[in-house]
């Protein structure tokens, strides 16, 4: 999992944000301003920070500069600020990317993702128990043997590694594979994926070891 700083004086962008991101698997700390923020940096390693040009306590850029730096903590500037000038100096701070507000959370995200991987924080390699999936090949393995997913077994087995440790609802699921199917995917229909897969990837289907059923609840991978 990714640790993500978000420095941010709005508190409804702060709980919304963080919901969403916590959705996606990321672990998020927050900070209203430059002080608190510069801490936290002293305390904890982060992979990426968010961070808000206009700040109460401090600004942007003075903040991007200080983080750069402590370190080589990558920075996406999330402001209202659409000017040329804001870019410009955005990035001569050593900002990595820029995203105005108000921002799509899935535009957002993949630009985190993209951040990551450009500076190399990005493992594309996911291993979970005898379990190998190779990101940018887009390759499943077992015990050196490759597995042939469906794309839509693919992308709900990827659901469930980037929200490790997190129960997912069914209906959290459908609205997922609703996005990227394009089709209608009722919850008959995604028993049936749930069980194809577990058929592929478990080494005993009856008794998975890594898509658990949460009774009640949904479904679970990891601790």
């Amino acid at each position: 999992m990714y640790r993500i700083l978000l420095v941010e004086d709005d508190e409804a962008i702060v709980k919304n944000l963080t919901d969403i991101l916590n959705r996606e698997g990321f672990i998020v700390d927050s900070a209203s301003g430059q002080t608190l923020a510069l801490k936290l940096l002293d305390e904890k390693a982060y992979d990426l920070c968010l961070l808000d040009i206009s700040l109460k306590e401090g600004n942007g850029f003075a903040t991007c500069r200080a983080i750069k730096d402590q370190g080589d903590t990558p920075v996406i500037f999330l402001t209202a600020s659409g000017d040329e000038y804001s870019v410009v100096a955005g990035f001569d701070m050593g900002g990595d990317d820029y995203v105005q507000k108000p921002f799509r959370p899935r535009e957002l995200i993949s630009r985190m993702k993209n951040v990551l991987r450009r500076s190399g924080k990005q493992n594309n390699l996911i291993e979970l128990d005898g379990l190998v999936v190779d990101i940018d090949k887009g390759i499943v393995r077992r015990k050196e043997e490759e597995i042939t997913l469906s794309a839509l077994e693919y992308r709900l087995l990827l659901l469930f590694l980037n929200h490790r440790g997190m129960i997912l609802s069914r209906t959290m699921l459908l609205e997922e594979i609703w996005d990227i199917a394009g089709d209608f995917v009722n919850d008959n229909t995604l028993t049936v994926y749930i069980k194809r897969l577990r058929d592929k990837i478990e080494e005993d289907p009856q008794k998975p070891n890594i898509i658990k059923t949460v009774r009640g609840l949904g479904y679970k991978v990891g601790e």
